[in-house]
């Protein structure tokens, strides 16, 4: 069985490593092109999926679209048996996944029809669910609307970041990936088709999408926080510099005071919120570094009043 691996962030790499692992032939890995990286932008920095594949030797392509012609005579040119897509980045058109004699796999991080689109991650923390889990799913023309081979469910916890969570859906993703494999080999794959009229959607998250509203309920600011922890960060207004936030936890009463009011407490400080309040254990004001809230409250005159928008 020839595999052509696409993927491109860390989330991608535990995949990759357990197809290695495991022995399956993986004759090319597709990756997004290296990116600009620092202030006068003249360094590139590879994608991790880049480094992991190059380590073990394996042919690394890095089209700017998949759609350009000469990459698509490439693909054909490796005769295919499968392609395995996880966070590559780009859509892929049915002429693409039609080229592999078995098609096209995705490893998808919700539990699928639920979450469809590219941050199913962070939508999963913002909507207050208990529960989310990885897809592996056949691709089609459709947005993640393929087949589904198998679902592996795992528990969020309460207090679960973005990134924490990323981490481990990463591991879950690869022993899924493997067992679905195992199954097609075996012939014993029965991928079922979704059920359409259950579909959500989690696109990808804007600035927008991270800027707090403290008119919400601590609750809600709450998993907002922890769904963009630590990138790109949930942040608000001060003085119109704005500032992120992080390590939320919920205080039981505003006081009374305003949404967005800073309250000051004995062992630091909260921000009120509709109705509740919410303390945070690090900030990271525009242009520094993520520092302690406490430490960011000291450089404030005890009777000023702080308030965020």
């Amino acid at each position: 069985m020839r595999i052509a691996f696409f993927g491109t962030p860390e989330f991608a790499v535990p995949s990759l490593r357990a197809l290695l692992g495991e022995g399956f032939p993986v004759v090319a890995v597709v990756t997004q092109p290296d990116k600009p990286h620092g202030r006068s932008r003249s360094r590139t920095v590879p994608p991790p999926v880049k480094i992991a594949a190059e380590r073990e030797g394996i042919a690394v392509y890095q089209p700017t679209t998949p759609r350009d012609a000469s990459f698509m005579k490439t693909i054909e040119g490796l005769n295919l048996d499968l392609g395995v897509v996880v966070a590559y980045g780009h859509i892929l058109r049915p002429e693409l996944l039609a080229i592999p004699t078995l098609g096209m796999i995705n490893v998808h991080a919700s539990l699928l029809p639920e979450l469809r689109g590219a941050a199913p991650i962070q939508h999963a923390i913002l909507t207050g669910t208990d529960e989310t889990g990885v897809s592996i799913m056949q691709m089609e023309k459709g947005m993640d609307s393929g087949p589904v081979m198998l679902r592996v469910p795992t528990p969020i916890a309460p207090d679960e970041t973005f990134g924490e969570l990323t981490v481990r859906l990463a591991e879950v993703g690869a022993l899924a990936l493997i067992q679905a494999l195992t199954l097609v080999g075996s012939g014993n794959a029965e991928p079922t088709e979704q059920d359409h009229s259950r579909a959500t959607m989690a696109p990808k998250i804007t600035r927008e999408t991270a800027k707090i509203n403290w008119h919400e309920s601590g609750m809600r600011i709450s998993r907002l926080i922890r769904a963009m922890d630590p990138a790109p960060g949930a942040w608000a207004l001060l003085d119109n510099v704005p500032v992120k936030f992080f390590g939320p936890r919920l205080i039981d009463s505003n006081n009374g005071r305003a949404p967005g009011t800073v309250i000051r407490r004995d062992d630091g400080f909260a921000i009120a919120a509709k109705h509740d309040a919410i303390q945070f254990m690090d900030l990271q004001p525009a242009g520094r570094k993520r520092m302690p809230a406490a430490s960011w409250l000291r450089g404030f005159p005890k009777d000023s009043e702080i308030t965020f928008r």
